[in-house]
């Protein structure tokens, strides 16, 4: 309990750091919000109420405890570009970029697991060594790119799948699954190869440590130490790049999001960059801030979870 609140504790403060960073770095950038909603011809005097009706004419210091306070109630204030409050925007936004994100990663693990223990079991082999080269490609290949030829395959030239329009799940779960099967293929392409090769490298790191060969001198097959002993301890480092392609996909697959066209926070994002509407793009920043600490935080836990000397260590080191 005292791990669980002290790291509760460390992500609070390390949050309201990042809230002075972000909210500090768009109030010094060039250009003024009002001239962006009302043109650089606005009359002085609706600039000037305009100003007061979003607090720009206050000290930074106003503003931004005015603005933590909201955030911390849910309240992002308003967009510039589209007139309504940034948490609405993104409650609209969010079930998109989850749903991407819960398949892509369930799409990641089911892949990663077999293909790893796959590749140790048959490192010098040839079907072994082509298909850890394939993992390198995947790597290597960008999540547009693979989006793209997914969709010239299974949308123009076989036209099996929906290349676009998402569907919301609860309208139709078919639907939704369709309409979301081919963005996720294309980003868990590269996270699944990602994780492949460092799941795979310690896993052979841990096949050569001591417990290894006396499992094997107790008399258990191959495939049982790996699954009662080696897969668990190599899960533990693997949980940290995992997290990360987590963080990053909650985040909104910008590109993604626009090839297939889906209303996601990465394509929100977008038009809150292209359109200067600096409190969209503030209220975004904050929330993957959330995303990245709460993220970090359930690693920590499954740490200690998966190996409780995490846990004592942490108790002695206090």
């Amino acid at each position: 309990m005292r791990y669980a609140l002290r790291k509760i504790a460390t992500a609070a403060v390390t949050l309201l750091l990042v809230s002075l960073l972000t909210f500090g770095v768009f109030q010094i950038l060039p250009g003024n919000p009002v001239e962006i909603m009302l043109g650089v011809d606005a009359d002085p005097l609706q600039v000037e109420a305009l100003e007061q009706k979003l607090q720009l004419d206050r000290p930074i210091a106003q503003r931004y405890v005015s603005w933590i306070s909201g955030a911390v109630k849910g309240d992002l204030g308003d967009s510039i570009r589209y007139q309504m409050p940034v948490g609405d925007l993104l409650k609209t936004s969010l079930p998109v970029t989850i749903s991407l994100a819960l398949l892509s990663i369930a799409l990641t693990i089911v892949v990663v697991i077999p293909i790893s223990i796959y590749l140790v079991k048959n490192r010098n082999k040839k079907s072994g060594i082509f298909l850890s080269s394939l993992t390198q490609l995947g790597v290597s290949l960008p999540s547009f790119w693979v989006g793209i030829l997914l969709i010239l395959l299974f949308s123009v030239t076989w036209n099996l799948l929906p290349s676009g329009d998402y569907v919301p799940f609860q309208e139709d779960p078919m639907a939704w699954f369709m309409s979301l099967i081919l963005p996720s293929c294309a980003i868990a392409v590269g996270t699944s190869a990602t994780v492949i090769r460092y799941l795979k490298n310690t896993l052979l790191d841990e096949m050569t440590q001591d417990y290894v060969r006396t499992a094997r001198s107790k008399g258990l097959t191959m495939n049982q130490t790996l699954y009662r002993h080696v897969l668990k301890n190599a899960l533990l480092p693997s949980l940290t790049i995992l997290g990360m392609i987590v963080v990053d996909v909650l985040g909104g697959s910008v590109i993604v999001e626009n090839v297939f066209n889906l209303p996601g926070v990465g394509r929100l994002l977008t038009s809150g960059v292209g359109n200067r509407d600096f409190p969209l793009v503030q209220g975004i920043v904050f929330y993957l801030a959330v995303t990245v600490l709460i993220m970090n935080l359930i690693i920590d836990i499954l740490y200690t979870l998966i190996d409780p000397r995490i846990r004592l260590e942490g108790g002695q080191n206090k």
